[in-house]
C-alpha cells in the first residue's frame, strides 16, 4: 500500500465509510482525483487533493461554505483533513447539465433559465470579505495567455494585456459578486428532486472570485464543450438583465468583454494544458473556443481588441500541429 493509500484508510476509519466500495471518477484538468464511495446503499464522494500535487482544499471549503450559506446546492462537507488535502463530500448524483440535455435536449430552456436563476441571486448577494478580485487588472494579464501558449509573442502579450484591463474599466459594472469561473454544464447538476435554486448542484467551484456576474453567465451560454443554441444564449442574457435590474444593450457589452476575455484564456489554458502537462484532449477544443472569441469580438465597442486579435492564428491543422510539435 502507498503512502497516498495509508492516508485515505486512516481519513476514512475516523468516518461512518471505512469499509465502503470505492468506484474512482473520471479525472477533471487538475491534479484532484474523486472517488464515489458506496456502502449499504448510501453514497458520498473522496475528495483527493494532496498538496504535493499541488493542490490546497482550503479554497473549496471556504466557498462551498459561502455557497450553502447562500442557500444554493454545493456538497456538503461530511469530514475533512485539510493538512492531508482529503474531504469527504456529499455526493449529489451524476445528472450533469450536459448529460441530461444529452437525454431530454427539450430541456434546455428550463435548465439554463435555473442556472441563471443562480446568478441573478448571487448578484443580489453582498458576499463575505475574502474573495480575490476578478477585476481589469486581474482580467488583462489573464487573456493574455493566449499570446502566451496559444501563439507567442511577447509584443501581442502586452498589447492584449493592456487593452483587455483598458475595456474592463470602461464595460465592467460597479456591483460584483462571487463568481465561479467555471460555471457550465458539465460543472452544474441537475437535482429535480429539489425545489427553487436548489435544484442546480454546484461542482468545480473552489477558485471563485469577486467579479462581475456576466463572467459566469458567457461561462453558461458560450460553453467550450458543448454548442449551445445562440437563441439560449440570447435569451439568456435578457434573462438575466431583467432579474438584475439592468439594460439588455448592458449585458450584452458585458457579456461581450467577459466572453472575450475568458476565451483568450482559456485558449492559452487549453494549449498550455498540452504544452506543459501533456493532456492532449483539450486541443479538439479549440476550434469551439476560438467561435466563441469571434462571436465576442464582433461587439463594436470590443473593436480595439478585435484589431490586436486579427494577429491570432486561428485553431486550424496547421496551427493545432504546431502546438502539438512544441511539447
Amino acid at each position: 500500500m502507498t503512502d497516498r493509500a495509508d492516508d485515505i484508510t486512516a481519513f476514512l476509519a475516523q468516518t461512518e465509510w471505512a469499509t465502503a466500495k470505492q468506484q474512482p471518477l473520471q479525472q477533471d484538468a487538475s491534479n484532484r482525483r474523486y472517488v464515489r464511495l458506496v456502502q449499504d446503499n448510501r453514497r458520498a464522494i473522496l475528495m483527493d487533493a494532496p498538496a504535493s500535487a499541488g493542490e490546497d482544499v482550503r479554497p473549496f471549503v471556504d466557498i462551498t461554505t459561502r455557497l450553502r450559506d447562500a442557500g444554493l446546492s454545493a456538497p456538503e462537507i461530511y469530514a475533512q483533513d485539510v493538512a492531508a488535502g482529503l474531504l469527504l463530500l456529499e455526493d449529489l448524483g451524476d445528472d450533469l447539465f450536459a448529460d441530461t440535455l444529452a437525454r431530454a435536449p427539450e430541456m434546455e430552456v428550463e435548465l439554463y433559465t435555473a442556472a441563471v436563476d443562480v446568478l441573478i441571486a448571487l448578484h443580489h448577494q453582498t458576499p463575505a470579505p475574502g474573495l480575490a478580485p476578478y477585476d481589469a487588472a486581474t482580467m488583462g494579464p489573464l487573456a493574455a495567455l493566449a499570446a502566451v501558449w496559444y501563439a507567442p509573442s511577447q509584443a501581442l502579450e502586452t498589447e492584449i494585456a493592456h487593452t483587455v484591463s483598458a475595456l474592463a474599466a470602461d464595460i465592467l459594472p460597479e456591483r460584483m459578486g462571487m463568481i465561479q469561473r467555471d460555471y457550465h454544464a458539465q460543472n452544474l447538476l441537475w437535482l429535480p428532486d429539489r425545489s427553487g435554486l436548489s435544484r442546480v448542484g454546484l461542482l468545480d467551484y473552489q477558485d471563485a472570485m469577486l467579479g462581475p456576474l456576466a463572467y459566469d453567465l458567457v461561462s453558461l451560454t458560450l460553453d467550450a464543450r458543448r454548442d449551445v443554441d445562440p437563441a439560449i444564449h440570447t435569451a439568456m442574457i435578457a434573462h438575466f438583465a431583467a432579474g438584475t435590474g439592468q439594460t439588455v444593450d448592458a449585458v450584452t457589452q458585458q457579456a461581450a468583454l467577459c466572453g472575450a476575455q475568458r476565451n483568450l484564456r482559456i485558449l492559452g489554458v487549453f494549449a498550455r494544458l498540452w504544452v506543459r502537462d501533456g493532456k492532449a484532449n483539450y486541443l479538439s477544443l479549440l476550434p469551439r473556443v476560438w467561435g466563441h472569441l469571434q462571436t465576442c469580438l464582433a461587439h463594436p465597442d470590443l473593436a480595439p481588441l478585435a484589431t490586436l486579435c486579427a494577429a491570432l492564428p486561428a485553431p486550424d491543422a496547421d496551427h493545432l500541429a504546431q502546438i502539438k510539435a512544441r511539447r
